[in-house]
């Protein structure tokens, strides 16, 4: 009796035991799995400036590789395919950002479409913005309400939006920038390229809500390789009235080293925008000689910045060799690279240089047009540089960007 009672209390410890032991062990894989689910990176935020994916074309740097090479560029095409950022491989310091940009939470937060990005303003303080149907700045007669510029070509009026607050720091005084800062596209495509990739993003803003005179369609492409990205910007007339046409590139080009006063830029032999008023950007409309001045910047090495505060439109440039239009450099000595921009298309007339003296960056922008190109002050030149385009016509803006070393700098693309 005794020996039975015992068997049934040591079964029923065992059973016990192992119901603990089983317990104790869920109990611990539980808390296994909880360690490890707290300690699994979180997925990333997804950030949509503009309400659309970011597009990031990139490529692995080259095995044995000693000089500079671009590695990636993040494109907005929300935000007119604004060129947020590019990063590249440079010898001395490792992988850089090149332009002079928020990180993308930050860009994705200012870049609201509301409040003093109402236009697209902020478009230009980040990155390298598209500028079209017009580049640069154009003026006009205020509107009664103050809320625009009414700008005059061939006796048609246009009632352009003043919100971007322009390099002069005048908020409201011109129409900058263009209308496209802020559009979202319409189709997006990628490609995946054996030494990079391509992106093409297509818009169709029509009239830009009643601003401009035709209906017109925008097609960008962007190409990344280890040594260049190409930049291709198509815009079609697909209305049925005669339109003008300008388009720019705003690239804000980082000082990496800090350093202004070391930088040096290199420009194609051409003539200034005389700068009537320094402080309200005001043109005079004369075309001045550059050789021998503080803004000749044509020499066989260029010239360096130094304390000069840059905001100037140089323009009737001479093409390049074996190129359809002008090319220009900028060297930053301390990082040991340089950045070369060749127009390849005959239809770029002008490149306006913003370096302010208390900066961060350099612009360097190729753009069809003079500043101003509506203005009075033009009234004696011929062309300003809008390409008036028909109904059904197209017109084709191409730049290539190339990095280099200091060393490799080749005289000869001049």
């Amino acid at each position: 009796m005794r020996s039975g009672m015992l068997t049934v209390l040591v079964l029923t410890l065992l059973l016990a035991g192992l119901a603990f032991g089983w317990r104790t062990h869920r109990l611990g894989q539980f808390a296994m799995l909880k360690k490890q689910l707290q300690a699994k990176p979180k997925p990333d935020v997804v950030f949509r400036p503009g309400g659309q994916e970011v597009i990031k074309l990139q490529r692995t740097q080259m095995i044995g590789g000693s000089g500079p090479e671009f590695l990636s560029a993040t494109l907005l095409p929300g935000r007119g395919m604004n060129m947020l950022q590019i990063s590249a491989y440079l010898p001395q310091k490792g992988e850089m950002n090149l332009l002079a940009s928020p990180p993308l939470s930050e860009a994705t937060e200012q870049l609201s479409g509301a409040g003093v990005d109402a236009t697209g303003a902020k478009s230009l303080a980040m990155g390298a913005a598209i500028e079209t149907p017009w580049a640069g700045r154009l003026s006009g007669t205020r509107t009664p309400d103050g809320a625009d510029v009414t700008a005059v070509w061939r006796g048609v009026h246009l009632n352009l939006p003043t919100g971007v607050k322009d390099s002069y720091g005048l908020d409201g005084a011109v129409a900058a920038g263009g209308l496209l800062l802020k559009e979202p596209s319409t189709s997006v495509n990628t490609n995946i390229m054996p030494d990079g990739g391509e992106a093409k993003a297509t818009f169709r803003p029509g009239n830009f809500d009643g601003h401009w005179l035709s209906q017109t369609e925008i097609t960008t492409t962007v190409e990344l390789s280890g040594r260049a990205i190409e930049l291709r910007i198509v815009a079609h007339n697909i209305g049925d009235t005669a339109e003008p046409i300008g388009i720019g590139w705003h690239p804000r080009f980082a000082i990496l080293s800090g350093h202004r006063g070391q930088m040096v830029l290199r420009l194609p032999e051409g003539l200034r925008a005389e700068v009537k008023d320094r402080r309200t950007g005001e043109l005079s409309g004369r075309l001045l000689p550059v050789t021998g001045t503080e803004y000749d910047f044509t020499g066989r090495n260029g010239a360096q910045l130094g304390a000069l505060n840059l905001d100037d439109s140089f323009v009737q440039l001479k093409r390049g060799i074996m190129t359809d239009g002008p090319v220009a450099e900028l060297r930053d000595p301390e990082s040991d690279y340089g950045l070369r921009i060749t127009a390849t298309s005959p239809t770029i007339k002008a490149l306006r240089v913003y370096a302010p003296l208390d900066g961060s960056y350099i612009s360097i922008e190729p753009q069809y047009n003079y500043d101003d190109p509506f203005g009075r002050e033009w009234a004696k030149q011929e062309d300003t540089g809008m390409v008036v385009l028909q109904p059904g016509q197209s017109t084709q803006w191409r730049i290539r960007l190339e990095i280099f070393s200091l060393s490799s700098a080749s005289p000869e693309h001049f």
